[in-house]
């Protein structure tokens, strides 16, 4: 479903694979998809200058709800204009509604069908989500995307804790669309379930009379083996619409967003590539290179020799351990940009070969490359 702020046009899918090729219009600019959304939790992309981001070809940032709420708050930024003008960023935004965060950070007290009521990570204050406070948070941020609150249940749950979480997920989902009510915000459902297809076939089914500009699946990539994931997202591919975005959520490797792309997923986000990053290793084309380890120390070549970013074009291996292993944020910063910008180059490559119907030769001369060089 369009309307005058958001609409999907998919271009071409992959008759073999089903991997999509589409463009997200958004009311902050265009969204070529597959795409790779790297993750400013605090209004920032840790370690990137909003210009840098650009200059790699970033086309949509993600930022955190629960993070704004706690600091600075989510009504300071709307003071400020919302979260474009406070962050400097003219481009799409997508808030996550803060539900992940919720249940893995803070010290939990009770689950309710009303709510969650937890203490704060930052000073212990008490506080209560509910999917209506979600929806005004977010609304005062002004993102161009917000996610629907959800329940996400670990992985490991009993087919009856999952069910429970699902079920509370589909009713906040309810809802959240009541109270959401700006059409210049996409609202995305959240497809839960653990790792049960039953449950999330069931889901999808409860998403399906909310879904408007886009879904999203979560309650993957949280800890299972990789193949489970990749069999979760077979079973689903068949029962998402077709005439939205598809939105893997905190996916982020990789192999990860080849295997996803394949199976026809739109959009992917994930903290992977900076947090990597200050741990001094770099996603390259040919695999990891872990650039602190001592083969580099007199190591004259770039990072990756696919690479044209800033990083690559003007910095070796030696110059980067040296940085990292001194502990100068500088190596963390060009490292930061270096892995964005290979992820970006990634899925402009995947969106290249589904629109060329090469995709298949392109993702076996991916993995025929990525052969682990740290």
């Amino acid at each position: 479903m369009n309307n005058e702020y958001f609409s999907f046009e998919l271009q071409k899918v992959d008759p073999e694979t089903g991997a999509r090729a589409g463009v997200f219009h958004t009311p902050h600019g265009d969204i070529e998809t597959p795409v790779f959304m790297p993750v400013g939790t605090q209004a920032t992309v840790k370690g990137m200058l909003p210009k840098d981001l650009k200059d790699i070809g970033t086309q949509i940032v993600l930022s955190n709800t629960y993070h704004l709420y706690m600091r600075p708050g989510d009504e300071l930024i709307a003071r400020a204009g919302g979260l474009h003008k406070f962050m400097n960023w003219d481009r799409p935004i997508l808030t996550d509604s803060g539900g992940f965060q919720v249940f893995s950070l803070a010290s939990l007290n009770k689950i309710t069908d009303d709510g969650v009521t937890f203490s704060s990570h930052v000073d212990g204050s008490y506080h209560t989500f509910t999917p209506e406070l979600a929806m005004r948070i977010q609304h005062n941020l002004g993102s161009d995307i917000i996610m629907a609150f959800d329940q996400c249940s670990e992985y490991g749950y009993s087919h009856e804790e999952a069910r429970v979480a699902m079920e509370r997920t589909a009713r906040w989902l309810e809802r959240c669309d009541a109270a959401h009510g700006d059409p210049r915000q996409a609202l995305f459902p959240i497809v839960q379930g653990n790792f049960y297809e039953d449950l999330r076939l069931e889901s999808v089914r409860r998403c399906l009379p909310h879904v408007r500009h886009g879904i999203a699946i979560g309650g993957l990539s949280v800890g299972e083996p990789k193949p489970l994931m990749y069999g979760m997202l077979d079973a689903l591919r068949p029962v998402l619409p077709e005439d939205v975005p598809r939105y893997l959520m905190g996916v982020g490797s990789p192999d990860c967003l080849v295997e996803g792309t394949l199976r026809g997923v739109d959009m992917f986000d994930c903290v992977l590539a900076t947090r990597v990053a200050r741990n001094g290793t770099a996603l390259t084309s040919r695999g990891k290179v872990v650039v602190r380890n001592g083969k580099y120390k007199e190591d004259f070549t770039p990072l990756d020799p696919d690479c044209d970013c800033y990083c690559c074009r003007h910095y070796t291996k030696a110059y980067l351990r040296h940085l990292v292993n001194v502990g100068e944020m500088t190596g963390a910063m060009l490292l930061s940009l270096h892995n964005i910008a290979c992820l970006h180059r990634l899925m402009r490559g995947l969106r290249e070969s589904i629109l060329g119907g090469y995709v298949r030769e392109f993702v076996q001369d991916f993995y025929r490359k990525q052969e682990g060089v740290s």
